[in-house]
């Protein structure tokens, strides 16, 4: 039966109630924070740059028909927004459609809203507060007490747990990560499969040391995270640093941390790098990985180069997958169920 059907709408339509009013209650809370609400463009230069992300490409054309240039749909609104950061928005969020290709399964779709919000000033640990103060206000607006999901528990009234990853994998998987990482820059591969044979998952041939990180994390980590009370699994190791900026007393780690609920992923946060030689140097690292792995690379985006060595402030920003959280404040079980209508060829 077609999605718009009457019959097949009734069964997601309070849903896609709760969706609306928990989008409601979310701008308040941003609005008694002494937020600005921002729309960037989805047509960006560069749609994001991390390595195993698909963007969506296409070409603007101008009047005259050899003005041809590609663009991508944006896979975060990350650079627009740290730009306006830089232009001196110093509290910023945004309900964002975003756009990522090869990504279809009952928690992805390959179009989907992120929240993302940044505040200059601030450090990572600001946002955990945020968090906790915003989901909370959410699973209120859906009628919820606690998130039930796929036989998983999870109260977001309890005290929320604070986990490194370093103690996850001491937890969880009997390794001490960090000392397969003896140059904190340069994680040695052979050490982590090692440690990975030993607990019963194999390594392949070619693997990276991140390679085998996800292998384990999806196997043995994040499974038994959000149990009970959601988890901010915090201090990545810095070869894992992305957009954010080594702690200052460990530089073995960076200000990073990632929301499970019910050992769903829910949000991705920074203590933002602020330095515009360290980014680019990252930058290029993940396009040389991107070509090695894929045969392809996005550009990196001049104009937000420009912005970070005119000098952006000390900030954190945090993305979290909008349509994730509506799914556990309203007790639905699939992303599908809480979109108004889906991608071509994405109905179920």
């Amino acid at each position: 039966m077609e999605w718009w059907h009457p019959d097949s709408f009734a069964r997601r339509r309070p849903f896609l109630e709760g969706r609306a009013l928990i989008a409601s209650r979310l701008r308040a809370w941003f609005e008694g924070q002494g937020f600005i609400e921002v729309e960037t463009p989805a047509l960006q230069v560069s749609p994001g740059l991390e390595p195993h992300l698909i963007a969506f490409s296409t070409e603007l054309v101008g009047p005259n028909p050899d003005d041809r240039r590609t663009l991508y749909l944006h896979t975060s609104p990350e650079f627009a927004m740290k730009k306006l950061l830089v232009a001196g928005v110093p509290k910023l969020f945004q309900l964002a459609k975003v756009f990522r290709n090869g990504e279809r399964s009952g928690t992805h779709s390959p179009e989907f809203t992120m929240l993302e919000w940044y505040r200059a000033g601030a450090g990572y640990r600001d946002l955990m507060e945020d968090c906790t103060a915003l989901v909370r206000a959410a699973a209120r607006a859906g009628g919820r007490e606690g998130f039930e999901w796929r036989g998983r528990d999870c109260d977001p009234f309890a005290p929320w747990e604070v986990l490194t990853v370093a103690d996850a994998f001491d937890r969880h998987a009997g390794i001490d990560l960090l000392a397969t990482a003896p140059d904190p820059r340069a994680p040695d591969t052979e050490l982590l499969a090692r440690e990975a044979e030993r607990i019963g998952i194999p390594a392949h041939p070619g693997d990276s040391w991140e390679d085998i990180f996800f292998r384990i994390s999806l196997d043995l980590i994040e499974p038994n995270l959000g149990m009970e009370r959601p988890t901010f699994l915090t201090d990545y190791p810095v070869s894992m640093a992305a957009l954010s900026r080594p702690r200052p007393d460990d530089p073995r780690v960076a200000e990073r941390f990632e929301l499970y609920a019910c050992g769903l992923e829910l949000a991705n946060a920074f203590g933002e790098l602020t330095d515009a030689a360290v980014q680019r140097a990252r930058f290029e690292a993940d396009m040389d990985l991107k070509e090695r792995l894929y045969g392809t690379r996005y550009p990196i985006d001049p104009d937000f180069m420009a912005a970070l060595a005119f000098g952006m402030p000390e900030s954190a920003g945090i993305a979290l997958g909008f349509d994730r959280l509506v799914l556990l404040c309203t007790g639905a079980e699939e992303i599908a169920d809480v979109l108004w209508a889906p991608v071509a060829g994405f109905e179920r």
